[in-house]
């Protein structure tokens, strides 16, 4: 069976990939999680025009999916940290691809 060339429903492995990348800030909330931990403020500062709300969203949908840990610690005031999961680690080389692929695009535009 041909991943890219079956017809897509909505059991298609690609689909269901598409379907959690989906929101425009959910990508590079995984490039920034690549590279460690981040609590939530180093999230917002990093993702620059996000707003606390679609950030807000977006964790919680990843967390739901199994794809970021979100761990609180009982400090004052609270501290939140957000890390990848195993399975969140796996978009590793898809994030790589989607980085080589855009430089491509902006070579091709220079």
């Amino acid at each position: 069976m041909d991943l890219l060339t079956e017809t897509c429903t909505g059991a298609c492995p690609v689909a269901r990939a598409a379907a959690v990348l989906s929101g425009k800030w959910t990508t590079l909330i995984f490039r920034e999680l690549l590279g460690g931990t981040k609590r939530y403020s180093q999230l917002q500062t990093a993702l620059g025009h996000i707003s606390p709300k679609v950030l807000a969203d977006r964790l919680r949908y990843l967390e739901a999916e199994g794809l970021i840990r979100r761990d609180l610690f009982p400090t004052i005031p609270p501290r939140t940290e957000y890390s990848l999961t195993e399975t969140g680690r796996r978009i590793e080389p898809v994030i790589h691809a989607m980085a080589h692929f855009g430089t491509m695009l902006q070579g091709q535009n220079a």
